[in-house]
């Protein structure tokens, strides 16, 4: 078995794990005293630590020349959405039991919701391209349209910040490393166009 094969299995044996120990939780009664919220922070914690965690698969190969790596990217990024859809759910069932104009007025009224939909509907976007067909059927508009991550990690982001109004250590983790990988992304794209181009080879001149 090649090694990313297997790196690849129990890396998504690992990423099913915090799921697992919520639905143990929710059996066990350990809910805490509010189940609806501590359902909701940890499904989105979960959803902006596999986000940025997606973003570290380029700079890795980049910097180790590892190409193999970048094998994981789409599973990383899937598992974000997962997590993003329960904590979506979350909102949309256990909060709102699908009063539709409520949930509405809430997404105008709040910041923070209104920032938290709008980077779900970026996941979703990227989720549901993310297949061989849509890459050769979007061809160079993919690549695009997959830079939505880089501003989906900001929206979600400034929504965690937002939604918990204070600055909780693991947020400080994460925004540290949501910049340092973001902004390796604006080094090389910058180092990519300034640097010189090789030349060209000069044809034999026939005599």
């Amino acid at each position: 078995m090649k090694p990313i094969v297997l790196l690849k299995r129990i890396i998504f044996a690992a990423a099913l794990i915090p799921a697992a120990a919520l639905v143990l939780d929710a059996f066990r009664g350990d809910l805490t005293a509010n189940p609806i919220e501590y359902i909701t922070h940890t499904t989105g914690d979960w959803a902006i630590r596999f986000l940025v965690i997606t973003l570290a698969v380029t700079p890795i190969r980049r910097i180790t020349g590892w190409n193999p790596v970048i094998r994981l990217r789409r599973m990383l990024g899937l598992f974000s959405f997962f997590y993003a859809t329960l904590h979506f759910l979350t909102w949309f069932v256990l909060d709102w039991f699908f009063d539709f104009r409520q949930m509405a007025d809430d997404i105008v009224m709040r910041p923070f919701i209104t920032l938290g939909m709008a980077t779900y509907v970026m996941l979703l976007a990227l989720a549901f391209t993310s297949t061989q067909n849509s890459i050769r059927r979007l061809g160079r508009k993919w690549t695009v349209l997959h830079r939505l991550i880089y501003v989906a990690a900001v929206t979600a982001l400034l929504h965690f910040w937002l939604a918990r109004k204070t600055v909780v250590p693991q947020f400080q983790v994460v925004l540290v490393a949501a910049i340092l990988l973001l902004g390796f992304r604006v080094w090389w794209a910058t180092r990519s166009r300034t640097q010189p181009r090789p030349a060209a080879p000069l044809k034999a001149v026939k005599m």
